[in-house]
């Protein structure tokens, strides 16, 4: 049963900013939040150093107990895997770095301007293609005047993508000041937030945010992050139509990631489920290449034939694009 308000999701529960500060587990506390085998804790030891885990509660409560295949599980559980190196995967796949235009400035595409305004994130996805990013120098966090004086100077620009990490960790204090900055930019016009935050700490939408983004003068797109329908629950469901309702345009991007979603029944549920939140699908997304993250990727002619039958199974509104990020390209490179 989907709660009636917001403030039914919030009653007598933690603070956001209390569920995310205790989202880093160790291994030995997610094997035992989760009763996982013994043997799993030194099977996920070697990746949590590389990239620690990092899940809320709210997420964890969705996964099936002892369940070491659970899809959801799958997507924050370190395994040794993440220690091998292969040809072909990097610690910037989609060349971000090369992207950098000023400090915590990223423009790789006509119009458009991304801000990396923080390295903090609710949940560390395994295939974060971030996850080896230089956020300790090229970040909001370092000089945000030096940010906003390059959007002023460049009059092309016409809408600003706030992403990070995930921007809504910021509190609303610091998120609204970033935004009257941006909306101070007359030739600006659309403000995009990427976020899982919807998904994975869905109180984080608060009465405050819904009304400060409900306010701008700018068009606001906010892209969540779901993978699977599993990822949906009541409490989600609340903070996604109440987005709808402050007028907020709700986008979601997928990313294909194997043993996870890569089931044509999977994704056809994840359409119609986020169809009925208020979300149109976007983008079907080939895994980015980030070192660490082989064992999730999928061969580009079995993802193809995947995306048929989905296409078979729904209507055209509902049915995301499969895309590459390809550097050096002008725009998400369509697979089909």
């Amino acid at each position: 049963m989907i709660p009636a308000s917001l403030s039914d999701v919030y009653t007598l529960q933690p603070t956001w900013q209390q569920e995310l500060s205790q989202a880093r587990l160790t291994p030995a506390q997610l094997a035992q939040r989760l009763q996982l085998p013994i043997s799993s804790i030194e099977e996920m030891a070697g990746g949590d150093k590389q990239f620690p885990i990092r899940a809320t509660e709210s997420y964890l409560q969705r996964i099936q107990i002892g369940n070491l295949q659970d899809p959801l599980l799958k997507q924050i559980l370190p395994t040794q895997h993440e220690n091998s190196i292969l040809p072909g995967y990097s610690s910037d796949p989609v060349g971000d770095c090369r992207a950098i235009c000023t400090n915590g400035v990223l423009k790789k595409y006509v119009g458009r301007a991304l801000l990396i305004t923080t390295a903090a994130c609710a949940i560390h996805c395994r295939y974060c293609f971030r996850r080896a990013y230089p956020y300790q120098d090229h970040s909001l966090d370092l000089n945000q005047k030096t940010a906003i004086d390059w959007l002023q100077s460049d009059t092309s620009i016409h809408e600003v993508i706030l992403s990070g990490g995930d921007p809504l960790v910021l509190s609303d204090a610091r998120l609204t000041a970033l935004i009257d900055q941006i909306e101070a930019i007359p030739h600006l016009k659309t403000l995009r937030l990427h976020s899982r935050i919807p998904v994975v700490l869905p109180r984080r939408i608060t009465p405050q945010l819904l009304q400060r983004l409900q306010q701008s003068r700018l068009q606001v797109v906010m892209v969540i992050h779901s993978n699977h329908p599993n990822e949906l629950d009541s409490a989600v469901a609340t903070a996604l139509q109440a987005l709808d309702r402050h007028g907020i345009t709700l986008l979601n991007q997928s990313v294909l990631l194997n043993g996870v979603n890569n089931q044509v029944e999977i994704l056809e549920q994840l359409s119609h489920t986020l169809f009925s939140l208020k979300v149109l699908p976007y983008y079907l997304h080939l895994l980015d290449r980030v070192s660490g993250s082989h064992h999730f990727d999928l061969a580009e002619a079995a993802a193809i034939e995947l995306h048929h039958q989905l296409r078979g199974r729904l209507p055209g509104y509902l049915l995301p694009r499969l895309v590459r990020e390809i550097e050096g390209a002008s725009s998400k490179t369509s697979i089909i």
